[in-house]
């Protein structure tokens, strides 16, 4: 999910900027800190938004830069677990499919891909025993988060699953919309004949009542 946060931070100046405007300076010397920056408790660090406050700069002696009590704004994406998402599958292996998720791709198990037996085919496909459903690169698709490590920093590992019902390539669930239609289409009809039937056994009846 994405958040926009608010963090207060001295921002160290270096001196090649101090002829350029503070904020334009401070805005600088933000996205050059924060790029590709990734963190357990602030998430994946996409942009600096805006700078908020800036208070009065400080040298420090031995630096020679100015440093800025400053309020600023940051885009943040930080996934969460049973959060749904969506994206573009980047890569197929014989383990699994990565899935494009904006700043960071994430991991669907080969048996998590799809609700049956999957196995890899030539031509870097996953394929479905029963259901002959595919996946490919750049399909589109909804999936589950049902894991998040941090245990390398820096390639945080995102697990997904688009077995259950809602989830998986968006082909497959306008499938499920036709085949959903078409089953209480049926059942809508089986129950006019139900109903119709009834009451021809209930008129049968009373016709034999009446004779008697």
């Amino acid at each position: 999910m994405y958040y926009a946060i608010e963090i207060r931070d001295h921002v160290r100046v270096d001196p090649q900027l101090f002829g350029e405007d503070v904020k334009e300076a401070i805005i600088k010397e933000l996205k050059e800190k924060y790029a590709n920056f990734i963190n357990l408790e602030l998430g994946v660090i996409i942009t600096v938004i805006d700078v908020l406050e800036v208070g009065e700069g400080v040298i420090i002696p031995g630096d020679g830069a100015a440093y800025y009590d400053t309020t600023f704004k940051l885009l943040v994406f930080r996934p969460e677990l049973h959060e749904v998402v969506f994206g573009r599958i980047s890569e197929i292996t014989s383990f699994g499919a990565f899935i494009n998720l904006g700043p960071i791709d994430g991991m669907i198990h080969i048996s998590q891909t799809m609700d049956d037996f999957v196995s890899f085919s030539k031509g870097n496909i996953l394929v479905g025993r029963n259901s002959k459903r595919n996946l490919r690169k750049d399909d589109l698709c909804i999936a589950r988060t049902i894991a998040i490590s941090y245990k390398d920093p820096k390639d945080p590992k995102i697990g997904l699953t688009m077995r259950q019902i809602g989830l998986g390539k968006q082909e497959w669930m306008e499938q499920d919309k036709r085949k959903a239609k078409v089953a209480e289409k049926q059942a809508g009809k089986e129950g006019k004949e139900e109903k119709g039937k009834v009451g021809k056994e209930k008129k049968e009846v009373a016709a034999k009542a009446k004779k008697k």
